[in-house]
């Protein structure tokens, strides 16, 4: 149900930034006369929205007259995100109201979690390395930290395949073969 209404909410703010860019446009290439009843009805709907992006636009070098689309792609990547986040807290919300009923269920919620965020700090550690991010780096470090017990014996045992380092792909499948053998025993 509330996803739902998430999802209706979502597809209104779309519709509504798609008639938004459609006016602005319909307006800017004098498809409707700015001076008419309905071009006066249209800039003083659209505008309000569409100044603080052309303003942007300016700011960063683009084209003001692309604030129409700059708007349109905003709400539908925007809406997609919030669509896909509420999909992703609700379906959490659901796994551990329903994991949480005894103590065996919370020792496997804990080890669950524990395992999705070492995997998670292999992602950030990887990720972390492709843009220069290193050991030192404040962002990346807590990655480093939760990954290396197992990452620097395995870098020891297993050579790199040309330029590229597999240890990490290797500790990713070793994790969920260990997350599945440990959530089984639980």
């Amino acid at each position: 149900m509330l996803l739902q209404i998430i999802r209706y909410s979502v597809f209104a703010i779309f519709a509504g930034a798609g008639l938004v860019a459609l006016g602005g446009w319909a307006v800017r290439t004098r498809q409707v006369n700015p001076f008419s009843r309905p071009g006066r009805f249209l800039r003083g709907a659209t505008d309000p929205v569409l100044e603080p992006i052309e303003n942007w636009l300016v700011k960063t070098g683009g084209n003001p007259q692309s604030a129409g689309w700059w708007l349109f792609g905003g709400a539908l990547v925007g809406g997609i995100v919030v669509v896909s986040l509420a999909q992703w807290v609700l379906g959490q919300v659901a796994f551990v109201s329903g994991s949480a009923n005894s103590i065996r269920g919370i020792a496997r919620l804990l080890a669950f979690y524990g395992f999705r965020l070492l995997q998670l700090a292999l992602i950030v550690r990887v990720m972390g390395s492709w843009v220069g991010a290193g050991r030192y780096s404040r962002w990346v470090r807590p990655a480093y930290v939760l990954t290396d017990w197992m990452l620097v014996p395995l870098g020891r045992i297993i050579p790199p395949v040309g330029m590229f380092d597999i240890t990490p792909i290797i500790a990713w499948f070793g994790l969920n073969i260990l997350m599945r053998l440990v959530t089984g025993v639980i």
